[in-house]
This record gives C-alpha cells, sequence and structure tokens, in this order.
C-alpha cells in the first residue's frame, strides 16, 4: 500500500494556500514542508505518506535542546502527554525534547490546520521554560542566537 502522488500534490497544495493565507511568515523550504516561528519556538509541518486514500499531516516543535535527560523529566514528560488534550512530547535522536502532533490531510480544513499551528505553538512556547528550569539546556530561540 502507498498513498498516490497526486494526493500528497494535494494535500501539499492545500497547506500551501493556508499558510500563504493565515500564515504569512511561514518559511518554506520547497520540498512540501515549513517552519513558523512562533514566540520562543517553530513549528516544522510536514505531509508524509499514509494509506491509499489519505495523508499524515505533521506538526513538531523542536521544544528543548541539550537538556539533561534524567528520569524525572522523562516521568514529567510522559506524565504532560497523559493531560493533554492531544499530541505528545517525546525526543529525537539527539535527545532534544519536541511536542509534536498529526492529522489526516486528504479532506484537510484551514480551520484544522490553524488550530494544529496554534496548539503545537503555543504548548512548546509555554512548556520550554518550564523544561529549561527542570533539566537545564535551550529553547530554540536560545540555540538560534547562539
Amino acid at each position: 500500500m502507498s498513498t498516490p502522488e497526486s494526493l500528497i500534490v494535494s494535500t501539499q497544495d492545500t497547506l500551501k494556500r493556508v499558510l500563504a493565507d493565515k500564515f504569512p511568515s511561514a518559511i518554506d523550504f520547497g520540498d512540501g514542508s515549513y517552519a513558523i516561528p512562533y514566540g520562543s519556538s517553530s513549528v516544522m509541518i510536514v505531509v508524509r505518506p499514509f494509506t491509499e486514500t489519505d495523508t499524515m499531516v505533521e506538526f513538531m516543535a523542536q521544544v528543548v535542546t541539550d537538556a539533561t535527560i534524567t528520569d524525572e523529566l522523562m516521568r514529567w514528560l510522559l506524565r504532560k502527554n497523559v493531560e493533554l488534550h492531544f499530541g505528545g512530547f517525546g525526543l529525537l535522536f539527539d535527545d532534544t525534547v519536541v511536542f509534536s502532533y498529526a492529522i489526516p490531510g486528504a479532506n484537510l480544513s484551514t480551520n484544522e490546520i490553524e488550530a494544529a499551528i496554534t496548539s503545537v505553538s503555543i504548548i512548546a512556547d509555554h512548556y520550554d521554560d518550564e523544561i529549561v528550569k527542570m533539566a537545564g539546556g535551550k529553547r530554540v530561540i536560545d540555540a538560534t542566537i547562539d
């Protein structure tokens, strides 16, 4: 099973149109992926293949880099995942703390895109300060200044 290229392109076109209209600060990487700066964080957006009839749109914010990953931090992140209504915290291969959320893309609406971007942005922007206090490291905005 693979997602037809036409469905991926259609989802990317919808995303591009909404971002141009609602998020003019979005950075278009030219490959169907985008970044949107928000507060002390940034949200990456990419359309991925999913099934024969749908795509998946991923929204991921890098929250903190270079944090000290302890059992206490891991338990805290897992508990936050249960408290939050959608999405979840995770770790990249280099222990960067991220927050991610994904939605089906074949019938994507403007409201869904706006809600996903805004929610992921607000969560990352809010929790980055708490994580830095707990585990050190740098917020995305601090890492880009250095």
